[in-house]
């Protein structure tokens, strides 16, 4: 489709939703940071519990299922928080830019930015979707670990016999 053919409206307005769609998948990446560390603190309020009742420091079978959750979990979230390079379009350290887009005609250039922000929302979502299933593990183990924690509290305090556990 040549630019000639399509009108500055219908531009405009498809540069609009683009632009609408990245600015949603930028608030997905901060929702899945604040998930992140929502996970951080309830592990870590986990371990101070387990610390705390002195649970962790008797060798049961109970102590082995906690420390390795404990490892699993930290190790997805260390996961989804480390740096991934997230693409921007068009790159302004790209010494081509002025030569390449300063030299179109406005629809030229609309339909062009269109385009690359197309091609950064499809390259961004990747490193967002492994983001998310790294979180969604972590929960995941969060919980089991939140019920091992609580079968290891009734076990010491509340049925004695299974201390031996």
């Amino acid at each position: 489709m040549e630019p000639k053919h399509l009108s500055s409206l219908t531009l405009s307005l498809a540069s609009q939703d683009v632009r609408r769609v990245l600015d949603k998948q930028k608030e997905e990446r901060q929702i899945l940071l604040t998930q992140t560390n929502i996970l951080f603190v309830a592990n870590s309020a986990l371990l101070s519990v387990l610390t705390i009742a002195r649970l962790l420091s008797v060798f049961s079978l109970f102590s082995i299922m906690e420390v390795v959750l404990f490892s699993v979990n930290f190790t997805l979230l260390v996961n989804a928080l480390l740096p991934r390079q997230f693409v921007i379009s068009p790159n302004p350290e790209n010494e081509q830019f002025l030569e390449t887009y300063l030299v179109m005609n406005p629809e030229e250039y609309q339909l062009q930015m269109i385009v690359n922000l197309v091609e950064t929302y499809n390259a961004n979502k990747q490193p967002l979707n492994d983001i998310s299933l790294s979180l969604f593990y972590a929960a995941g183990v969060t919980w089991g670990l939140a019920l091992v924690a609580l079968l290891h509290v009734v076990a010491v305090y509340f049925m004695p016999n299974l201390q031996r556990l």
